[in-house]
């Protein structure tokens, strides 16, 4: 059986205060077989990334300390947005990343932890502004180049500010239709984030009808990442993910050896 976390932050993301050692020790008590630290990197300014000139000494450190208990892979969470696709394209050529994210966490220059309500106050409703995410994320998919997995794709939800922040998959088809064709067409996957179960949606981000609609497609890249930032949050909720994946009808779910994928059993 193969459990692997592939979404896991550090104190070299600015949103977190968890040690590497930490995180790492918490996946090995819990018996993952692998793992990826992806500290964020993101263009905005109130963001802070590691510099991986000293970043990627300390983490051969680790991958060598704990080599006996459990595989580390070096990855990375960019910011994926296409009015700095130059940057974004360049970065991630900088390092000998074995996974990397995209994730769309601006929009339109709007944060959207940051700036929630000035991105949400320029729609008329939860479908123009959910709508607009999406057309932005498919810009994104069609500019920026090296990345393994789309992060979160329904992370929109996660700060709408309606009274029913719901996302569905039926009302937004033909957008999420045409980003999971790109993906696919491009080599690229999904990934299935259970972090919305901690931030009290109820959900995996994205939600089942995304997965399964990616494996209709005919996408077969897919990763489980928890989004933890501190220990306690490791592999949270994952019978839920492993459930996701095996009633939409995979059978494998993919490691990464220098961005190339590997399909592991995961029954």
């Amino acid at each position: 059986m193969f459990r692997e976390d592939y979404h896991l932050h550090t104190n070299a993301s600015s949103d977190s205060d968890a040690s590497p050692e930490s995180m790492i020790e918490r996946s090995v008590q819990l018996g993952l077989k692998e793992i990826a630290l992806t500290d964020h990197v993101d263009f905005d300014d109130r963001y802070t990334y590691p510099d991986y000139n000293e970043y990627i000494p300390k983490f051969i450190e680790l991958q060598e300390k704990y080599s006996k208990d459990i595989k580390i892979m070096l990855g990375v969470e960019v910011g994926l947005d296409n009015r700095v696709k130059d940057e974004v394209n360049e970065f991630t050529k900088s390092a000998p990343f074995d996974f990397i994210i995209g994730s769309s966490h601006s929009v339109a220059k709007y944060d959207l932890y940051f700036d929630q309500k000035e991105y949400f106050s320029l729609f008329k409703n939860k479908r123009e502004a959910y709508s607009f995410y999406f057309t932005e994320l498919i810009e994104n998919i069609k500019t920026c180049k090296t990345f393994c997995v789309y992060g979160h794709m329904d992370f929109v939800n996660r700060y709408g500010t309606y009274e029913d922040n719901s996302l569905s998959y039926f009302d937004y088809s033909d957008l999420v239709d045409t980003a999971l064709k790109l993906l696919i067409e491009k080599g690229k996957g999904i990934e299935i984030n259970t972090s919305g179960f901690r931030y009290g949606l109820g959900q995996t981000h994205p939600s089942f009808d995304f997965v399964k609609r990616y494996k209709e497609l005919g996408g077969e890249i897919i990763t489980i990442g928890s989004d933890a930032h501190r220990p306690e949050d490791v592999g949270k909720n994952f019978d839920v993910a492993y459930d996701m994946l095996e009633r939409a009808g995979f059978k494998y779910v993919t490691a990464f050896r220098y961005q190339k994928p590997v399909f592991k059993k995961f029954n």
